[in-house]
């Protein structure tokens, strides 16, 4: 995927409440912007980093940047929006990138599904006799010598999320978790057990229960170490589960 208009760079000054980033801009004017990501942002908000926003013109938006991408580590961008990778998976698997998901035409988003009420991110179907396939994707962007790891920070909802999957393999359908790698520095994935123990935990109980688990790493930045303005996956990434 592809931004429509080029980012704006900034230094970042803050990230609080959450949703909001106190920026300083090139001309020293100091806005705040939203900041679309509910995790920790371990080790991608560091004081003074090189950021950039993406801005909308709709009149009815209090804020009108938007938080995309930070320098996490001299020359290695990591994209903080977490609006994007479902786009980018969804991109992905239509462009044939992703060779464990192909051969399915139809892809819908957001479908409803399991006991826990859950939403799957994408539910591919229509490949001949093969079974439906249902994707959760989930953003990758801790790094650490060039591992990654996920998640950044306890998660109960993707606990769920596991425990939800696990289901759709008994019931005779694919299921299939998808790390987005959004990160350039990130070379393999791991399960952050250091931080969510529970997680790893289920996450090896699925995939001894056949649920699949691959990640596809972005294309984010230039030799020049900036933004390409894209968002591309391009190449798939090892998931390590060995303790």
């Amino acid at each position: 995927m592809k931004f429509p208009e080029p980012l704006v760079e900034g230094r970042l000054i803050r990230r609080y409440k959450r949703f909001l980033a106190d920026v300083r801009l090139p001309d020293g004017t100091e806005i705040t912007a939203h900041c679309p990501n509910t995790g920790s942002m371990l080790g991608c908000q560091p004081e003074n980093a090189r950021v950039w926003l993406s801005r909308s013109d709709n009149p009815k938006r209090k804020l009108p940047y938007t938080w995309e991408l930070v320098e996490a580590v001299p020359g290695q961008l990591a994209c903080v929006n977490t609006a994007r990778p479902n786009a980018q998976a969804l991109e992905a698997v239509q462009a044939g990138v992703v060779v464990e998901l192909s051969g399915y035409p139809a892809a819908r988003p957001e479908v409803k599904y399991g006991a826990e009420k859950s939403r799957i991110d994408l539910l591919l179907s229509g490949h001949g006799s093969a079974a439906d396939a249902w994707v959760e994707v989930k953003n990758v962007t801790l790094a650490e010598n060039g591992q990654g790891f996920f998640p950044d920070a306890v998660t109960e909802r993707g606990q769920k999320h596991l425990r939800e999957l696990m289901t759709q393999v008994e019931q005779g359908d694919r299921a299939v978790l998808f790390f987005v790698v959004n990160h350039t520095g990130i070379e393999t994935v791991r399960p952050a057990d250091q931080i969510d123990r529970k997680y790893g935990e289920l996450l090896r109980e699925a995939c001894d229960a056949g649920v699949e688990v691959i990640a596809y790493r972005a294309d984010l930045c230039g030799s020049d170490g900036n933004p390409t303005g894209v968002l591309t996956l391009t190449e798939s990434v090892p998931v390590i589960l060995e303790v």
